[in-house]
């Protein structure tokens, strides 16, 4: 399937959850019990609000090392749910990016942070394959489930490793595939909208990582999610730390 394609899939699907409140993107349930199966605590989902739609597949703020200060860049912010959360982290003298591709979302996640009183963040339109970032400026990226979605990721990673200082880290989720999928799966629509068939091979991904540059750490690996949310499909989600 074309790469356009695959984005306009992607990107109507996550207009009309953007439009919506809710939905099924990656997986299909409450909002709040997904994001609490998957690390976010209730102390968190009460500061983020109605930016919570229950579409990570992790919580790289649980992991991530993200301290006073710090320029944050979040890759794919939807609703704004972890850029709300980094930008409690890294306080009035640090900054949080956001960068989506969905202008529904984009508009959302602004209200959302102004909701919250939360200033020190702001929402760019653009795609993570093309970041409209400067070159060693951030000084951690933090993503959530939105590289599978990608239909080049060794371009987004590279646009990630050119954006981050030296030294920097992301702390990213995705999910990755335990399983190659049949030609069917691939070109469903339901299943690339919904993290699945984007996905590649666990290996294949974090070697991807590596040939962008960076050196790479699995921090967790959760296969229970395959269940929770995705009927048992041979997949996971993957908690990982790299490092420029």
């Amino acid at each position: 399937m074309k790469k356009n394609t695959i984005k306009k899939i992607v990107k109507d699907a996550y207009k009309k959850i953007a439009v919506k409140g809710s939905g099924c993107g990656c997986g299909c349930s409450s909002a709040k019990n997904i994001s609490k199966s998957i690390g976010y605590t209730d102390e968190e989902l009460k500061i983020v609000g109605e930016a919570n739609l229950g579409l990570g597949c992790g919580n790289p703020l649980a992991f991530g090392k993200i301290k006073e200060g710090d320029t944050v860049l979040d890759l794919g912010s939807g609703a704004g749910i972890d850029a709300i959360l980094a930008a409690k982290k890294v306080g009035d003298k640090g900054k949080v990016i956001g960068v989506d591709m969905t202008e529904e979302m984009i508009e959302r996640a602004k209200e959302n942070a102004k909701n919250q009183g939360v200033k020190n963040v702001e929402f760019l339109l653009g795609e993570i394959e093309n970041l409209p970032i400067a070159d060693n400026f951030v000084d951690t990226i933090i993503t959530n489930c939105v590289i599978n979605l990608t239909p080049d990721k060794a371009k987004t990673f590279s646009e990630a490793y050119r954006v981050l200082k030296p030294c920097g880290r992301i702390y990213l989720s995705d999910i990755v595939l335990l399983k190659e999928l049949t030609k069917e799966q691939r070109s469903n629509k339901g299943l690339i909208s919904g993290c699945v068939a984007g996905a590649l091979l666990r290996d294949d991904y974090l070697n991807k990582i590596k040939q962008a540059g960076f050196s790479v750490k699995v921090l967790y690996e959760n296969t229970g999610i395959s269940k929770q949310q995705y009927n048992g499909m041979p997949l996971e989600s993957i908690m990982v730390e790299l490092i420029k």
